[in-house]
C-alpha cells in the first residue's frame, strides 16, 4: 500500500515537472523564435544586424569626413592614424570656411535653394491640380509631354538656354533658376508635378463638390481646401527640391561662371584657393595635402541639409507615405 501511494506520487511529481518545464520551454521557444517569423529574439537581432550593417554603410564616408578634418599634417602623413587622431586641430576647418568664402557663398546658396523650392511647391500644386481635378484640353497630351520632358537630360538644352538667359542679361543671376521655376521647370519640376497629380487624385471628389454648392471659385477651392490638405505633399517636394538646388552643380558651373557662385562652384575652386597659381605654370604649393581641407569644406556643405532633414525627417517619411510615391 506504501509502495503504491508513493508510486502515485512520483507519478504526480513528474507529471508537475513536466507541466512545469514544458511551460517554460513554450515560453523560451515564444521569446526566442515568436508566434510569428519576425516576432522572436533570433529574427530580431538579425533585423537589427542588417540595418546596423546598412547605417554603417552611409555614415562611413560621414564619419571618415568628419575625422580627417581634424587631424593634423602629422597625422595624415601616417598610416597608422586611420579614425581617431592624435592631436585635434580646428586649422583646417578655418582654412575651410576662409577658402569656401562661406558666408557669402552659404546666403547664395540658400537663396537659390529655399526660393526655388517654394516657387516650385507652388506653381507645381497648381499644374498637379489642374492635370488632376480641371477639365484640362489635352490632358492626356500635356502629362506626356511633362513626363517627356522629365527624360530628357539637362546636357541636351543646356546650350539654347545658355544662349536665351544671355541674351536676357540673366547670367550670374538668381533668375536663371528662378524662371523655369515659375513656369514649372525647374529642377526635376516634371517629377513634382507627377508628385502632386498623384495626391491631388486620391482626394474625395465630394470635397470640391460641397464647396462648389457653398459658390466657391476654383482659386479659392484651390488655396483654400486643396492646398492645406496638401501640407504632406508641399513638405516632400520642397526638401526634395531643396536638395537638388542645393548639391546642383552642372547648371550653376554653366550659368553663374563669376560673381553670384554658390558653395558647389566654390568647392570646385577650392584647390586653386588652396594653391594659388603665381606665374605661368608655376605654382607656390603652401601645403601639397588638402586632404583635411576639403574634407571641412565638404562637410561643411552637407551641414545644413543634413541638420535640416534631421528636424523634419518625421513629417518628410510621413508625407512619402501619404503622397503614393511607394506606389
Amino acid at each position: 500500500m506504501i509502495t503504491a501511494v508513493k508510486t502515485e506520487f512520483e507519478r504526480i511529481g513528474r507529471s508537475v515537472r513536466s507541466v512545469f518545464w514544458g511551460r517554460r520551454a513554450q515560453k523560451a521557444k515564444l521569446l526566442v523564435i515568436g508566434r510569428n517569423v519576425s516576432d522572436g529574439l533570433i529574427a530580431k537581432l538579425i533585423i537589427y544586424l542588417l540595418l546596423s550593417i546598412v547605417a554603417y554603410l552611409y555614415l562611413q564616408p560621414i564619419l571618415y569626413m568628419v575625422s580627417t578634418m581634424f587631424k593634423t599634417m602629422s597625422d595624415l602623413l601616417d598610416p597608422t592614424v586611420k579614425w581617431i587622431p592624435r592631436e585635434v586641430t580646428w586649422e583646417n576647418v578655418t582654412k575651410a570656411i576662409k577658402g569656401l568664402q562661406y558666408p557669402e557663398a552659404l546666403r547664395n546658396t540658400s537663396l537659390i535653394a529655399v526660393t526655388c523650392s517654394l516657387v516650385q511647391v507652388v506653381v507645381c500644386a497648381m499644374t498637379g491640380y489642374a492635370l488632376a481635378r480641371l477639365s484640362v484640353p489635352f490632358k492626356g497630351l500635356i502629362t506626356a509631354l511633362i513626363i517627356l520632358t522629365f527624360l530628357i537630360p539637362p546636357q541636351v538644352i543646356i546650350i539654347p538656354l545658355y544662349v536665351i538667359f544671355s541674351k536676357m542679361g540673366l547670367l550670374n543671376s538668381l533668375f536663371v533658376f528662378l524662371i523655369p521655376a515659375i513656369f514649372g521647370q525647374g529642377l526635376k519640376g516634371a517629377l513634382f508635378i507627377l508628385i502632386f497629380r498623384q495626391f491631388f487624385r486620391s482626394q474625395p471628389p465630394s470635397l470640391e463638390e460641397a464647396a462648389k454648392l457653398d459658390g466657391a471659385s476654383t482659386a479659392r477651392l484651390f488655396f483654400g481646401i486643396m492646398l492645406p490638405l496638401a501640407r504632406s505633399a508641399c513638405l516632400v517636394v520642397f526638401l526634395f527640391s531643396f536638395i537638388w538646388y542645393w548639391n546642383m552643380y552642372y547648371e550653376p558651373s554653366m550659368f553663374l561662371a563669376k560673381g553670384f557662385t554658390p558653395l558647389s562652384i566654390r568647392l570646385d575652386m577650392l584647390e586653386e584657393v588652396l594653391n594659388p597659381t603665381l606665374l605661368g605654370n608655376t605654382r607656390t604649393i603652401t601645403n601639397p595635402i588638402t586632404e583635411g581641407t576639403k574634407m571641412a569644406a565638404a562637410f561643411l556643405i552637407i551641414l545644413p541639409p543634413i541638420l535640416i532633414f534631421m528636424l523634419l525627417q518625421r513629417w518628410f517619411v510621413s508625407g512619402i507615405e501619404r503622397t503614393g510615391i511607394v506606389e
